[in-house]
């Protein structure tokens, strides 16, 4: 199970007037009509993700991409983004006392 799939799991989908595209699939070997469909959409590298209104006509071309794109309601990018500033977090350092419980307390 991928990242996006475990991320989609904990987020229930609801519509949204935005929706974020990520290109998670290379460009090279797919159909002309598919990289005219993502030169469209703004989707010009691997991992970038682009902001786009959820019309039909934006529906129609992500349909048309869809094994080349992950597409998340607003929710969930933002709920992804927070989890990524959680992970890198700084966190306090972990002390570990070497000497024996008895020297301690004297």
């Amino acid at each position: 199970m991928n990242a996006f799939k475990a991320f989609k799991a904990q987020v229930p989908i609801a519509w949204s007037p935005h929706l974020y595209i990520t290109l998670v699939r290379g460009i090279p070997g797919t159909r002309r009509l598919h990289r005219r469909t993502l030169e469209a959409l703004r989707l010009r590298k691997c991992n970038r993700t682009v902001m786009r209104w959820n019309t039909p006509t934006v529906r129609g071309m992500l349909q048309q991409v869809k094994r080349l794109v992950v597409i998340e309601t607003e929710e969930m990018y933002k709920a992804r983004k927070q989890n990524d500033v959680n992970h890198r977090a700084v966190r306090p350092p972990l002390v570990i006392n070497h000497l024996p419980a008895s020297a301690s307390s004297s």
